[in-house]
Formats: C-alpha cells, structure tokens, sequence
C-alpha cells in the first residue's frame, strides 16, 4: 500500500487508557457533586473518538452544558495525574516497536479527539516523541476529526496519507477529510468499510512492505 504519511488515532489504536481513565473520571465526578455515577471502562470505550463536548453530554446529559464543561475540566487534570503516576505498559501489543520500524521510512503523525495535552502526554510516556512528526486534537482546534486530518494533512503537505483508527467514527473522519481509513480491528469498534484492516500492530509492517 502507496503512502506518504501514516496518521494514527490514540485510544483503541495505540494504547487502552480507558480503566484508568474511567476511575480518575469517577472520582472527578464525585467531586463535583454527582453522587452514584460511576463512569466506566466500558462506557469510555463506546464514547472514546468522540469530540469531548459529546461526550460530556452524552454522560452527563442531566446537567447543563456550563455545568458539564465544569465537570468535564475536572476530570481532564484527574486523568492526566493519573496516567502521569500510571507504571503499567497500556500500549497494545508491538506498538513502540513498529512505530520506530515505520519511522524509518514513513513520517507518523497523530490526529485525535481528546483535550490538549493528551497526545504529548502519550508521547512522553511512551518515549515516542522523536518518532511523530506532527499532531492535530480537537483541543487545539476545536474542529471536528476530519477538519483535524485536513488540516494536518495540508500543513504537511502529504499527497497520498492513510489514517489508521479503530472506530465508524475513525471512518467517517476519514471519509470527510478524503482520506483512505485502515482499520485497527483490536481496538474498541466495529467498521464494516476501510481500505485495509488489521488485527495487530505489527500488520502494519506487511501492508507497508512493498513501498
């Protein structure tokens, strides 16, 4: 598969933060005075892609929406103290590695839909930063991840990148930005469209092979 640039969701795709998220959230939410509203791993997963506006209201739908900005904010610094103090390795299987291999001949980029600070945090807890040429999140921008992909897309002036997500969401981001979507079917979706699909990380060492 012909690329000149490889751009990589986050969650679901290189690493799984929901478990410790999810705790760090319901402590947050606690906090903020929502008492016997547990957020979990599970709920994270279905929502993890979205823009994080959605996903506020989409679990805090009976607060207004100063209100679940408030909450929201909250949980942002509890999950970033949390995956600051987090030791386990909660990267999939072969990430760190096929990245630097990838990096050997493509550049990598990043586009996501979480808060500022998110992907840089990712970066240096994983000790990929030399790896990434460049990144795009809605917390920057405020766009949508289809405007993000665009967006990273021209600044870099690629012509024929691949976005590699594991969402419908992923897919349709893809789509709007024009950009052919693989499929990371170990992460938290189900995509029935794409140009490429795969299982584990390592595949992306085969698709890529013959360039």
């Amino acid at each position: 598969m012909y690329t000149d640039g490889i751009i990589f969701d986050v969650d679901g795709t290189l690493w799984d933060s929901t478990p410790i998220v999810a705790e760090a959230w319901t402590q947050a939410v606690l906090e903020c005075g929502i008492k016997d509203r547990i957020v979990t791993a599970g709920e994270l997963k279905q929502l993890f892609g979205k823009t994080m506006s959605v996903i506020a209201a989409s679990l805090f739908p009976e607060a207004s929406k100063e209100v679940q900005e408030i909450i929201l904010e909250k949980c942002c610094v509890y999950e970033e103290e949390a995956l600051e103090e987090n030791q386990q390795d909660i990267c999939y299987p072969d990430v760190r590695e096929v990245i630097k291999q990838l990096a050997k001949t493509y550049d990598l980029y990043i586009v996501s839909n979480c808060q500022c600070g998110y992907i840089e945090q990712f970066l240096r807890k994983t000790q990929l930063e030399a790896y990434i040429k460049d990144i795009e999140c809605f917390g920057n921008t405020g766009k949508n991840k289809g405007e993000n992909i665009r967006l990273l897309v021209k600044r870099n002036s690629l012509k024929a990148p691949v976005y590699i997500g594991d969402t419908k969401g992923d897919c349709d981001a893809s789509k709007e930005a024009g950009v052919p979507f693989i499929f990371a079917s170990y992460g938290f979706g189900n995509v029935t469209e794409y140009a490429a699909k795969i299982g584990e990380m390592k595949d992306l060492l085969t698709l890529f092979s013959g360039q």
